[in-house]
């Protein structure tokens, strides 16, 4: 039997801390995943739900966007992934009920985790202008309310329109031809805030923003490369992938600033001998500096250089262009700046040169760790440069592997969620549908923010995800928030979002992934795309969590006639109806996606063209792959302060808290902790166990603190500092924001330590 929400927030104030593990997975993931399935399902449904996850005739996990291979096991999930689904498929509800009990102001002093622990929203709840609490209404209305405020405006521009991963393919390609039929381009997403600096540096350098690589090809390859990357928590099921690479003769180096058990050892759960044993992962754990990758990579380039017969000239000469500046950059880089940069020992670099040299199959994989600083798209295009110096791009076991996050952020993207669209892309929007699309450019997630606080925006639709959650400077986004005069959350349960609102706001509560959906042509699936561009289908086997849930398709063609009305000979009817109906338009407007509806049918999906991948052709403005001669950069921090990285929790999933351990990182019972290496903290008088706020430094001199942290003694590399998200968001400049892709740089935040 399922376990009763929790009445009260859980106090956090004396977290426990032991030692970090050594090993992820194994028998402690497997009790905890049933404890977890069986607080929210209960057993029945727990076995009903899970057996469905990731399978050809199931669901895709709601979790991350790590690929499936063709053979799948009885249980494809991991840890995390039942967690995201026992969450969803939650017997727990949030009913009118509920907000009657709890005004606006209650739910604004909870946590995240106790706001996430309530349960599935089982109606539409409008916050009128004054109101105190949610109320209630009807879908007609809310639809109505929403087009009162977006006709209202005096630009279809002063609309943002958010998009999170978790939305399908066919709702996301509704949503943005509704926005652009709305008349605007601001479709700020979460890629905004993950992947987008890879997505810059990969269009640049091979024309194509994302991974070049499959499963099979980390299966054959020589070498692998994670960098700024903890699978073991956030991508659980790519230490298979892993396991597997190093059982076929893979050599992996880790780059890390924080030891993690996952890439320690991993002992698989679906092997009894895996269980028990579990496999060594790393060959060579690097642990740099925070910000010292592309110092690292730039030496790593300079030695391959200088190695006789190290390059692949041939490739290089064919398919290549910028070499000789680049190269001449490279051999200008200084070995004691870079041991300055990354905190590494020339050893420890000449072993990771030597593992590179040795490898005829090398791939590079990476997330955060490496996207969310200012020079991240320099970082990642200089990832780009070691890989085309040995012709490993476009070859069996070799490439490039941005891990995404979300289950379906790359498949948005392709959708055309992007505040920036290719002009190809909406010429053929506007010829299908008849529209005329604007060709302005729109806002990014940090834009937007700012839209709000100046008064350029003022309504905020959120098609899922926790936006006040997920984005940089807790105040300013929330005091931005408050300015609108309407926010719409597309949502299946509550979270921060819920709680800071414009002046009217809206929640429509959605089917989720494990939810059946039956709509007029009968019952309906929907489209993902993983992080290795494979396109598959996910059909839920749950009754949905109350009938008065709408499908996210349908709320976005409501929406769509609500607001348009008849102006639009777009038939949203016709695709809230039938879902095939929107794959047959995408297949003639989305390149890859020909034949749609017959592809995705196959057991299994399709893979989308690459063209570096498939034919080494890149389609840059060069016609070639690039290399690149940006400055190397690192951070500098000033004596007396630390450097900052802003980080995930074993139990959190973004900013979805399941929640208040680490387990293996040792620290139970809380999550306001801050993780330093004992000799800086020795420096700065920080004992082990004693409380400390968090006071972030930046150019504006703005003081942002986040109070009450309790100091965890913790290898951390030297320098640098660790600490988990939403809590820590407070303390990230809006400003602060990677060139280029202006992602939030979450990963490099400048703070010092004043007693609590």
């Amino acid at each position: 039997m399922a376990a009763k929400p929790p009445a009260g927030d859980p106090v956090q104030d004396a977290p426990q801390v032991a030692p970090p593990k050594h090993a992820a997975a194994g028998l402690p993931a497997i009790g905890h995943t049933l404890k977890i399935a069986q607080q929210q399902m209960g057993l029945a449904r727990t076995a009903r739900t899970l057996l469905k996850v990731n399978q050809k005739d199931g669901f895709d996990c709601p979790g991350c966007a790590w690929p499936e291979g063709d053979k799948r096991h009885t249980a494809e999930f991991c840890e995390n992934g039942a967690k995201a689904v026992a969450e969803e498929a939650t017997l727990r509800r949030v009913t009118p009920e509920f907000f009657a009990a709890h005004p606006l102001g209650d739910l604004a002093g909870r946590s995240g985790y106790w706001l996430g622990q309530q349960g599935r929203i089982t109606q539409p709840m409008l916050l009128e202008a004054g109101g105190d609490r949610y109320e209630p209404v009807s879908w007609e209305r809310a639809f109505a309310v929403v087009a009162e405020e977006l006709r209202a405006l005096d630009s279809p521009d002063e609309a943002l329109f958010y998009t999170s991963g978790r939305t399908s393919n066919e709702a996301a390609f509704l949503f943005q031809l509704f926005v652009r039929e709305f008349g605007t381009n601001n479709l700020p997403d979460c890629s905004n805030m993950c992947h987008e600096s890879s997505g810059s540096a990969l269009n640049e350098t091979i024309g194509v923003g994302k991974g070049s690589v499959s499963l099979e090809d980390l299966h054959q390859a020589d070498l692998i490369i994670v960098a700024g990357q903890n699978p073991g928590t956030n991508h659980p099921r790519m230490l298979s992938a892993l396991e597997k690479a190093k059982s076929a003769g893979a050599k992996i180096i880790s780059v890390n600033p924080l030891p993690e058990a996952g890439m320690e050892r991993f002992k698989n759960p679906q092997s009894p001998l895996g269980m028990l044993k579990g496999a060594a992962l790393n060959d060579l754990f690097l642990q740099i500096r925070i910000g010292g990758d592309q110092a690292l990579f730039r030496l790593l380039n300079k030695l391959v250089l200088e190695t006789d017969g190290a390059t692949d000239e041939a490739f290089i000469r064919e398919h290549t262009h910028g070499y000789e500046e680049f190269a001449a950059a490279a051999k200008d880089t200084d070995w004691a700046e870079t041991l300055t940069a990354t905190g590494l020992t020339r050893p420890d670099i000449e072993r990771a040169l030597a593992m590179v040299l040795a490898s005829k199959r090398t791939i590079v994989c990476w997330a955060m760790g490496l996207t969310q600083h200012k020079h991240s798209v320099a970082t990642i295009r200089e990832v780009v440069n070691l890989l085309l110096l040995r012709g490993n791009i476009g070859r069996p076991g070799a490439g490039v592997c941005p891990v995404r996050g979300h289950s379906n952020v790359q498949g948005d993207r392709t959708m055309g969620i992007f505040e920036r669209p290719a002009a190809a892309f909406l010429d053929a929007l506007d010829k299908e549908f008849g529209i005329t699309s604007p060709r302005e450019h729109g806002f990014d997630v940090v834009r937007s923010i700012q839209a709000l606080r100046d008064g350029e925006a003022k309504v905020l639709f959120a098609m899922g995800g926790n936006f006040v959650g997920a984005t940089p400077d807790t105040e300013v986004t929330e005091a931005a928030i408050r300015r609108a005069s309407l926010t719409v959350h597309v949502s299946t349960k509550l979270n921060r979002s819920h709680a800071v609102t414009g002046r009217r706001a809206l929640i429509l509560p959605t089917l989720g992934r494990t939810d059946k959906d039956v709509q007029a042509a009968g019952k309906q699936f929907v489209t993902v795309e993983d992080s290795m561009g494979m396109v598959h289908s996910s059909r839920g086997n749950l009754a949905p969590a109350s009938p008065h849930l709408l499908s996210e398709p349908a709320i976005v063609a409501r929406t769509a006639r609500a607001v348009l009305g008849e102006a639009s000979r777009t038939p949203w009817e016709e695709f809230e109806r039938d879902y095939a109906a929107i794959r047959d338009r995408i297949s003639r407007v989305v390149p890859g996606f020909e034949d749609f509806n017959a592809r995705v049918s196959r057991p299994g999906g399709f893979q989308l063209p690459h063209a570096p991948r498939d034919e080494r052709r890149f389609p840059t403005k060069t016609g070639k792959a690039n290399f690149t001669a940006a400055p190397v950069e690192y951070p500098r921090v000033p004596a007396g302060r630390l450097l900052l990285q802003t980080l995930r929790s074993h139990d959190q999933y973004n900013t979805t808290i399941y929640g208040l351990d680490d387990r293996y990182r040792g620290i139970t019972g809380g999550r306001r902790v801050v993780m330093v290496n004992p000799e800086d903290a020795a420096e700065l008088g920080l004992a082990d166990g004693s409380y400390t706020d968090l006071v972030s430094e930046w150019r504006d001199g703005v003081e942002r603190r986040a109070p009450g942290f309790r100091v965890v003694h913790y290898p951390t590399a030297r320098g640098c500092a660790a600490a988990y998200y939403p809590e820590t968001n407070v303390l990230v400049p809006l400003d602060s924001t990677a060139d280029t892709s202006n992602t939030p740089a979450s990963k490099s935040v400048v703070v010092r330590f004043e007693a609590a």
